[in-house]
């Protein structure tokens, strides 16, 4: 009972091979999401912008791996998170430009 034109014979029985690979993406996406947590936790504002786009390397992988699922939730859920992340390399990059705490209380301004 083939599904697919991907389908392929192996033994005798028949297994989808896009299916297959597109389960065994939630591995990658888990591992990139918690990549990004460690990044993003940084204090280094570069290491922090690398973790706001590994996040969002995530969000398109889980987003890829719920419409193979159906998990319209999950869609959701990545797509309110990516924004959030956008925002976040914008607020980085911007918080870069603006002197350090140190470097205002020297100045005199804040």
């Amino acid at each position: 009972m083939e599904r697919s034109a991907y389908a392929r014979e192996a033994g005798g029985g028949s297994y989808l091979v896009v299916p297959a690979l597109l389960d065994l993406l939630q591995w990658p996406a888990m591992i990139v999401t918690a990549i990004a947590a460690w990044l993003v936790a940084s204090r280094s504002a570069r290491k922090r912008t690398f973790g706001f786009w590994f996040f969002i390397a995530s969000n398109v992988l889980w987003v890829i791996w719920g419409l193979h699922d159906h998990a319209f939730a999950l869609i959701g859920l990545q797509l309110c998170l990516a924004a959030l992340n956008i925002r976040g390399v914008y607020k980085n990059d911007q918080g870069d430009r603006r002197p350090t705490h140190r470097e205002s209380a020297i100045s005199g301004r804040p």
